[in-house]
């Protein structure tokens, strides 16, 4: 997008690859581990999953490996037993964490907006 706010033509495989992320990471569940992984660092998969109320140990496996394919986490195996696995972002994964950071900044200036809309609309449809 140019600095006016119009489109303009760029690189396709630039395009394809915003499109895979934002779907990608406008999951709830990769935003969620940008911010746990940011906020306590290197954890195990058991510390994740305890750390992410209401994440099925399914979609925290998919999605972790979702984003280490994509370079956002590196997955760490110990040779112990029972087995130990560490997740931790990298620099790629922290930079989508900073590019991301706005939606939170947004989030925190409009909390009260948005809420007043969505009880105007939800008076006006019910």
């Amino acid at each position: 997008m140019a600095a006016s706010g119009e489109w303009h033509a760029s690189d396709p495989r630039v395009d394809a690859l915003v499109h895979d992320l934002i779907g990608a990471v406008a999951d709830k569940w990769t935003m969620i581990l940008l911010e746990t992984l940011e906020e306590r660092g290197e954890l195990r998969f058991t510390q994740i999953a305890r750390a992410v109320p209401g994440i099925s140990q399914k979609m925290l496996t998919q999605t972790l490996r979702r984003m280490e394919r994509d370079g956002m986490v590196t997955r760490t195996v110990h040779a112990v037993v029972p087995p130990r696995v560490d997740y931790r972002l990298t620099d790629l994964g922290h930079s989508l964490g900073e590019a991301f950071c706005g939606v939170w900044h947004w989030a925190e200036a409009h909390v009260d907006t948005v809420a007043a809309a969505r009880a105007a609309f939800d008076d006006r449809a019910g």
